[in-house]
């Protein structure tokens, strides 16, 4: 039997979830939930912490849901987002348990000024991604998102966005570029270089 949400896009979808429709967020994990696992089992290779990563990040949808804007990504690149950042928090986080009894050797400050440095670094890199992201074209844009995010090949992104697969491939040759551009000129006007505060 088709949801009741059946029809309608994954945008019209998180407006709903943000007034509070669980049907809703059932019909997004439907549709999304099989590619957000796929992706965060490519980042953490271990079953039960990608299941985990895919609940957290659609908990955050549900919390979260009001937040988002549909003139800076696709719903779907905006949800497989939320689970890579999620999933990446999470090899993080097994990587410290791992490593915390082995190595007494290191003061405990020193430990925690080098992550929280390496935290700020990564942020500040992030942030400067997502502006650069933002400058391009909706078409360039969705593309490298769902390559990166959802990782999707080229071959199975002009099968879901309907485009032939030189157009697919000229968009994120193009994108690239332009990304590569911007951070360049980023990176020249002042980006934080982690070297000048040690």
């Amino acid at each position: 039997m088709p949801s009741q949400h059946a029809h309608l896009s994954e945008e019209a979808l998180l407006a709903l979830v943000a007034r509070g429709d669980d049907a809703a967020l059932g019909e997004l994990y439907d549709r999304v939930g099989r590619m957000a696992y796929g992706l965060a089992y490519r980042v953490l290779r271990d079953d039960r912490l990608a299941e985990d990563a895919v609940q957290d990040a659609f908990l955050t949808v549900w919390r979260t849901a009001a937040t988002f804007s549909p003139e800076r990504a696709k719903a779907t690149t905006w949800i497989l987002t939320l689970v890579h950042r999620r999933a990446v928090d999470l090899v993080r986080r097994e990587q410290r348990r791992r490593a915390e009894p082995l190595d007494e050797m290191q003061p405990h400050d020193e430990a925690v000024t080098a992550s929280a440095e390496d935290a700020a670094w990564l942020h500040f890199e992030r942030e400067r991604v997502q502006a650069a992201l933002r400058q391009l074209p909706d078409t360039q844009r969705e593309a490298i998102e769902l390559a990166y995010y959802g990782g999707f090949t080229q071959s199975e992104l002009a099968e879901r966005l309907g485009e032939p697969l030189g157009t697919i491939k000229s968009r994120m040759f193009a994108g690239l570029a332009r990304l590569r551009e911007l951070l360049d000129d980023t990176a020249s006007e002042g980006s934080w270089n982690r070297e000048f505060t040690s």
